[in-house]
């Protein structure tokens, strides 16, 4: 099965088209995506075309196939327009034999590790920065962010197919690539 992994949309149309054309040309089975869908938040600035309502009906179309995880900006409110479950912390995901602990980020992370197990693959977004990195008997993977990425990367998301975790920018060209052992 082919995953496609996306973070911190924060409501901007724009991104969210790009997202899914993505999604469509990937040919991916699911949308795995890692919160912070609908607001910007406090601490960013507002995103291209930032337009919650929108997101919710570009979203909505696809609620068959998604898979969503809480971010530090989802509230209730945002449950009662989309129609997927988005108020979960984390999502079990086994995958290939592996475990993925998907989650947000903020409440775990690095340096707050859910429970894993040696081997296991934790995946978030929040920080807005990209990663694929083999730490201390795990794997961490983040999929950058979407609409507002930081520390000079690309917006970007990332594909899981044969064990192999990519991280592409919005032309299409590889950013990060890591094979899951």
């Amino acid at each position: 099965m082919k995953y496609l992994f996306a973070s911190d949309i924060h409501g901007s149309a724009y991104y969210c088209r790009k997202l899914l054309d993505a999604f469509r040309e990937e040919q991916a089975e699911r949308l795995v995506l890692l919160g912070d869908l609908l607001y910007h938040g406090p601490r960013n600035d507002l995103p291209r075309e930032y337009a919650p309502k929108e997101v919710i009906a570009l979203l909505n179309e696809h609620k068959n196939k998604i898979y969503a995880v809480r971010g530090n900006c989802e509230a209730e409110v945002d449950q009662m327009v989309l129609e997927f479950p988005v108020m979960a912390d984390y999502c079990i995901l086994s995958v290939d034999g592996r475990t993925f602990y998907a989650t947000h980020g903020h409440i775990y992370n690095q340096d707050n590790l859910p429970p894993l197990q040696e081997g296991d693959i934790l995946i978030h977004g929040h920080t807005h920065v990209l990663k694929a990195q083999q730490m201390d008997g795990y794997i961490l993977l983040n999929p950058g962010s979407v609409s507002i990425p930081k520390e000079g990367n690309p917006a970007t998301y990332a594909v899981l197919e044969n064990s192999i975790f990519t991280i592409k920018d919005f032309d299409g060209n590889t950013v990060r690539e890591m094979r899951l052992p």
